[in-house]
């Protein structure tokens, strides 16, 4: 293409409600999506809570190594939870008429609909800016820091996806991480045609070792909250043959860990399991790399980042036969699956990958190399172009 031929750079403006130094999958994905465009040259401005309630306004952060301006809007930390902050709905639209005056994107694309994703989507719209949405968020996965009765959260989820619905119908496009997630989302919603678009990630900034491994070591990365259901994977542990002295490493930190610590003590394994807290990049994909396997009992992923990051740094996956899950394991190929909270399967099914001859474990690391390679970052990119350009995509 010659210069003449090249497009102009977009000004996309990221609406997120959770983005760094926070660390969960929406944030991460946020992130490499903000630095990528920067990459390609996009002019690329983001909207996030502040991280401290006095600490707003527009500031050039470094992301993902890019520079870029992120516009921090006043927020407050929600105690319930260990490391959420919101910013007050009321307060939102408000922010939201200024920073689009000011800025003029060419196109918004809301991560969520709660409140910044909302307040965007409804101040762009007036304006004809052109809306992509993506929906990382189920109602039911936020059940748990509402302090509702049980009678009220079936209510409160009826709500949730009502409130989504009304916001992501200003979307020229809506997409979720999977398939599985599209469905899921126009089952629950009025919303049709939802694309489904994986979140990506650099599989060359992961390492696999292929060396015989000299210690049984699994490895969980994510939140240790309640929806991560890691309390499984404790309880799996003395179910697995004592021979084969497995250890596991639980990368990440939450409002779960004093209890988990307590339940690994009361099952007698409290020497096996090590809570790192949070860690550095670097570390994460150095607890990947030393790894045998992966694991994660999650009940509630809509894609799941750290178990993409796990398969690129070419580790067996054992993971719960749950929402998007299956859409990463390949059973038999490139780990297995279990019933969502059988702890017993569970155990068996780290035995049939710890059992496995090295030559039979190796295949199963390079299928998880060769299965990740269609979540590489750059199709992503192409494809949230496109669609902030209004140009079709491959369905």
């Amino acid at each position: 293409m010659s210069t003449t031929d090249r497009q102009a750079p977009l000004r996309v403006l990221i609406g997120c409600d959770t983005f760094f130094p926070d660390v969960n999958g929406a944030a991460r994905f946020a992130e490499r999506l903000a630095a990528g465009l920067v990459q390609r040259g996009e002019d690329v401005h983001v909207a996030a809570p502040s991280v401290r309630h006095n600490r707003t306004g527009s500031f050039v952060e470094t992301i993902e190594g890019e520079h870029m301006t992120v516009h921090r809007w006043a927020s407050w930390r929600w105690y319930p939870h260990d490391w959420l902050r919101f910013v007050l709905p009321w307060r939102a639209r408000g922010y939201a008429r200024r920073l689009l005056d000011r800025v003029r994107p060419d196109v918004i694309h809301i991560q969520s609909h709660i409140v910044i994703g909302r307040a965007l989507a409804i101040e762009g719209a007036k304006r004809g800016i052109r809306i992509v949405a993506t929906n990382h968020v189920m109602p039911e996965n936020v059940l748990d820091f509402t302090l509702l009765p049980e009678r009220a959260k079936r209510v409160f989820v009826r709500w949730g996806w009502g409130a989504a619905d009304r916001v992501l119908k200003l979307a020229s496009a809506v997409t979720t991480p999977t398939r599985r997630a599209a469905d899921f989302l126009e089952r629950s919603t009025h919303r049709r045609g939802v694309l489904p678009v994986s979140c990506g990630l650099r599989a060359s900034n992961y390492t696999a070792d292929f060396a015989p491994r000299t210690a049984n070591r699994l490895v969980f990365v994510g939140r240790v909250t309640l929806e991560k259901q890691i309390d499984v994977i404790l309880r799996a542990i003395p179910r697995i043959d004592p021979g084969l002295d497995v250890s596991l490493t639980v990368v990440g930190d939450g409002d779960q860990r004093r209890n988990l610590e307590r339940l690994a003590g009361e099952l007698g394994i409290a020497q096996r399991v090590h809570f790192t807290g949070r860690v550095t990049d670097e570390r994460l994909r150095a607890h990947l790399t030393e790894a045998s396997v992966f694991v994660i009992a999650s009940i509630a992923e809509l894609q799941s980042i750290a178990t993409m990051e796990a398969m690129a740094s070419g580790l067996p996956i054992v993971a719960a036969n749950a929402m998007a899950l299956p859409h990463l394991v390949r059973d038999g190929e490139n780990g297995h699956l279990f019933q969502a909270g059988n702890d017993r399967e569970l155990a068996d099914q780290i035995e049939k990958v710890l059992r496995r001859s090295p030559e039979e474990y190796e295949r199963m690391q390079r299928a998880s190399l060769e299965a990740v390679r269609v979540h590489d970052i750059d199709r992503t990119l192409d494809t949230f172009q496109a669609l902030y350009r209004g140009e079709p995509v491959a369905r």
